[in-house]
Formats: structure tokens, sequence, C-alpha cells
């Protein structure tokens, strides 16, 4: 997968990756029609930390959660 290339599928495949490494509990809240392409950059740059890790605390999860929810579509 190329993603370097700002597209609806990499979106989605990186949103989808984020809540299974995290493992959501809800996956309602987060999906992957909730973000669009001006936002790709930072969602590339969570995407790329999430995989870095192999844990996450209860805080850094929250934090995670928090931010992309800061990314979704106005």
């Amino acid at each position: 997968m190329d993603l370097s290339q700002k597209t609806v599928e990499n979106v989605e495949f990186m949103i989808e990756t984020i809540k299974e490494k995290l493992r959501v509990l809800n996956l309602g809240a987060i999906k992957p029609s909730h973000f669009d392409e001006e936002m790709y950059e930072e969602l590339k740059e969570i995407y790329e930390m999430v995989l870095r890790k192999n844990s996450f605390s209860p805080n850094e999860m929250q934090a995670l959660v928090e931010e992309l929810g800061n990314l979704r579509k106005k």
C-alpha cells in the first residue's frame, strides 16, 4: 500500500489499522468516513506512531482518540 497518496482508500486503511491496534471498543465511534484528505498528513503521523508502539497506557489511548476526534470533518 502506497500511503504517500492522499486517497480515501488510504484513509480507510489507516483508520482500520489504528482501530485494530488500539483495540477500540466502540468501533462505530471512529469511522473512515469521518475523515477526509485535508487532514491526511496528521492522520498519517498518528498511524505511524501507533504502528511503532506495542502497547498503550490508558492515558495514551485517550489522547490518541481525542486527537482523532480533533481531525474529524467539521
